[in-house]
């Protein structure tokens, strides 16, 4: 497989953040990866220490999910969970996002945009915060290095799946 690109962070207004990347994979191949439960436990870990451990999806408008991370080297636990507002399969996808232990204030709200050229996807992840200073601790955070740990491994699962 070809490396089709790598993690692009950006900070496109006073509180969003947008990560983009591009997969060589189908559209409906990445909007799968991303929206079933069994292939999200294989790919949205974070960094090598941690797993993604509980993954329930209810993918419809008014539907939730729950994801719950565990640290395989000191046990901590990380969950989160919202609502999903928007669903367009398999172009979108705007759900909100709260953690159980916040380490930002409030909710956010997050737009994921799957586009297709030539065979391969390029993902739009934009995630709106409360407030600017919410936005700037997540940029001071480890986000990146998480979310482009993540990605990788779905670039991997991606280039295992069947066309």
């Amino acid at each position: 497989m070809r490396n089709a690109g790598a993690l692009t962070v950006t900070a496109p207004g006073d509180r969003e953040i947008a990560m983009t990347r591009t997969f060589d994979a189908p559209r409906r191949l990445v909007f799968e990866a991303w929206t079933t439960p069994e292939l999200l436990k294989r790919w949205l870990s974070g960094p090598p220490q941690w797993s993604l451990d509980v993954c329930e999806i209810d993918l419809r408008v008014g539907g939730r999910f729950r994801y719950v991370w565990r640290n395989s080297r000191n046990g901590d636990l990380m969950g989160m969970g919202g609502v999903y507002r928007e669903i367009v399969v398999p172009e979108r996808v705007v759900a909100t996002e709260q953690f159980d232990d916040p380490w930002y204030p409030g909710e956010a709200v997050g737009t994921v945009v799957f586009v297709e050229s030539g065979g391969a996807t390029t993902i739009t992840q934009t995630i709106r915060y409360g407030s600017r200073e919410a936005r700037d601790g997540v940029l001071k955070s480890p986000m990146e290095e998480g979310v482009g740990h993540s990605y990788d491994k779905l670039a991997e699962l991606l280039a295992s799946s069947p066309r």
